[in-house]
């Protein structure tokens, strides 16, 4: 069913129209031996005093930020405290766990940042359609990482797979691009969405925003948007049901040859 007031649609960038970097994560979980989501739980429990999320915030230059994200994420008194309450959250058995850990905060941050440089072509197509159309505003809503991209040496760029600021130029897609380290604050925070929309004269009723993660989409709803999860491997569908509240075609061109990416 078509929603004929929608005015924008805001789109999340890692995990929606780049690929996740924590598909990174996941494989480093596994070379390591940890429990699936170990880093992950360890990431989101630091919460805000936590190196992601100050980064994300622009609070941190990238390398004081490695050596600060590598000391999260080696630290096993938290990580196994936190992974231990997400098992019973999960109902989940508790395998064994860390006792020592030295995690490279560089050499994660690269592969995740390696791993996010391919554009997801269902989704990539389905906003060069929706731009075709001219009816609706398309907006970014990121974490990102931007800010910090000024000074880096080309050696590390090249190492973080943002060379010739590569990365950046996703921005053409956007009518505006909302990223946390220029605007110093970050999803889930409800002013983040609220700022986004006076940004660009909309309500949140008037937006559907597509994210991978379930806190940002909780957040969006409540502020009255529509919202469309994007998991892994499900972009295809998320875009069917975009399709389907903007009442327009943008999938029935589509190549069968099962291509979902492309570098930036």
């Amino acid at each position: 069913m078509s929603s004929p007031h929608l005015k924008a649609i805001i789109f999340d960038i890692g995990g929606v129209v780049l690929h996740s970097p924590f598909i990174a994560i996941d494989e480093i979980e596994s070379e390591k031996g940890l429990p699936r989501n170990y880093l992950n739980v360890s990431i989101a429990s630091r919460g805000p005093g936590g190196a992601w999320e100050k980064f994300e915030r622009g609070e941190l230059s990238l390398f004081p930020f490695y050596e600060e994200f590598g000391r999260d994420l080696s630290d096993t008194e938290n990580g196994n405290k936190w992974y231990t309450e997400y098992c019973a959250r999960k109902k989940l058995d508790l395998p064994a766990l860390p006792v020592m850990l030295d995690i490279d905060g560089r050499e994660v941050f690269g592969r995740m940042m390696r791993q996010s440089t391919a554009y997801d072509c269902h989704i990539l197509r389905a906003i060069h359609q929706i731009r075709a159309s001219r009816r609706w505003l398309i907006i970014a809503l990121t974490n990102n990482y931007s800010k910090h991209i000024t000074g880096v040496p080309d050696s590390e760029l090249r190492f973080l797979g943002w060379e010739d600021g590569a990365k950046f130029h996703l921005r053409a897609l956007f009518d505006d691009f909302c990223d946390s380290s220029e605007l110093g604050m970050r999803k889930p925070d409800p002013e983040f969405y609220l700022l986004a929309c006076q940004r660009n004269d909309i309500r949140p009723g008037e937006a559907v925003f597509l994210d991978d993660i379930g806190m940002n989409l909780k957040a969006a709803r409540v502020l009255g948007m529509e919202t469309i999860h994007v998991p892994i491997g499900g972009t295809l569908d998320a875009v069917k049901q975009l399709e389907g509240k903007l009442g327009i075609d943008l999938t029935s061109d589509l190549d069968h040859d099962n291509t979902t990416s492309a570098k930036l």
